[in-house]
């Protein structure tokens, strides 16, 4: 009993605090820039220099003043780092036997105005690869490298 006592009275310390980046394999990193850009409104981080044939690239989710996260402990949305990478590499998405083994979404975006964002995917071509009602309609797309995302409005 004494042990659990102590146990308890340790400050506990954080191992984890948040997400910082999502790895994202793709063909062409410029012309991925641009797809999210358009599509998801990701910018590229300031240190970067937008340029065909890069092979790497940041990209950040701006706040409602068109503002860049910087790093922190404490990362809410968490930025994209494009990767040049052959297919052969892979691509995110898995599949799922309780979704009919389709190709389910490796992380699910979140939004105010699903309807908005479904018809920009429609404008721009992306393709949609369902959508179904949980706690709120959502949609399954996919990159032109067949990287598979959701996004949900609560």
């Amino acid at each position: 009993m004494e042990e659990n006592k102590e146990i308890k009275q340790q400050e506990k310390l954080e191992d984890i605090t948040g997400i910082t980046c999502i790895y994202v394999p793709v063909n062409d990193v410029y012309e991925s820039i641009q797809w999210y850009q358009k599509n998801l409104g990701y910018q590229p981080a300031d240190s970067n220099r937008v340029e065909p044939g890069m092979a790497m690239a940041v990209m950040n989710m701006p706040d409602r003043n068109g503002n860049l996260p910087s790093p922190g402990l404490r990362q809410v949305v968490p930025a994209l780092f494009l990767h040049q990478s052959d297919e052969e590499g892979g691509r995110l998405r898995f599949s799922w036997t309780l979704d009919s083994s389709k190709p389910h979404a490796i992380a699910c975006f979140i939004t105010p105005r699903i309807e908005v964002l479904r018809e920009r995917f429609k404008e721009n071509g992306v393709n949609i690869l369902g959508e179904r009602m949980t706690s709120g309609p959502n949609v399954t797309f996919a990159d032109p490298d067949g990287n598979v995302w959701e996004v949900w409005q609560p």
